[in-house]
C-alpha cells in the first residue's frame, strides 16, 4: 500500500469535505416569519442540517483515517487488526475496517 498516495487523496477529500460544509454552512435557509413560507423554509433548513451532518461525519471519517496514515496504522482493520483489502481502500480510502468487521460493527451500532 502507498501510504503517500493514500495521504494526499485523503487531504484532497478533507479539503474537498470542508468547502461543501463552509458553503453549506453560508447557505443554510433563514426562517420566514410567514405561516406559508414556514414550512418549506423548517425542509430547506432540515435538508441542509441532514446534508451537514452527513458531510461532518465524512470529515470525522477522513481525518481519522489521516491520523492513522501517521501514526503509520492506516490499512489495518480496527477490529481484526488484519491488512483490509486493497480494493476496499481504493474504493473507500478512509476504511477503517475490513468488511467482516464493518459489518459486525454496523450492526452494534444499530
Amino acid at each position: 500500500m502507498d501510504t503517500a498516495a493514500a495521504r494526499a487523496r485523503l487531504e484532497t477529500m478533507l479539503d474537498d469535505l470542508d468547502r461543501s460544509i463552509a458553503i453549506l454552512r453560508g447557505e443554510r435557509p433563514g426562517r420566514d416569519d410567514s405561516a406559508a413560507d414556514a414550512g418549506s423554509g423548517l425542509t430547506d433548513s432540515d435538508r441542509v442540517e441532514a446534508a451537514l451532518d452527513s458531510l461532518e461525519r465524512h470529515r470525522r471519517a477522513v481525518a481519522a483515517a489521516l491520523d492513522r496514515v501517521s501514526a503509520g496504522t492506516y490499512g489495518r482493520c480496527l477490529g481484526c487488526g488484519r491488512p483490509v483489502p486493497e480494493g476496499r481502500l481504493e474504493a473507500r480510502p478512509f476504511a477503517a475496517r475490513c468488511l467482516t468487521c464493518q459489518a459486525a460493527h454496523d450492526r452494534a451500532a444499530r
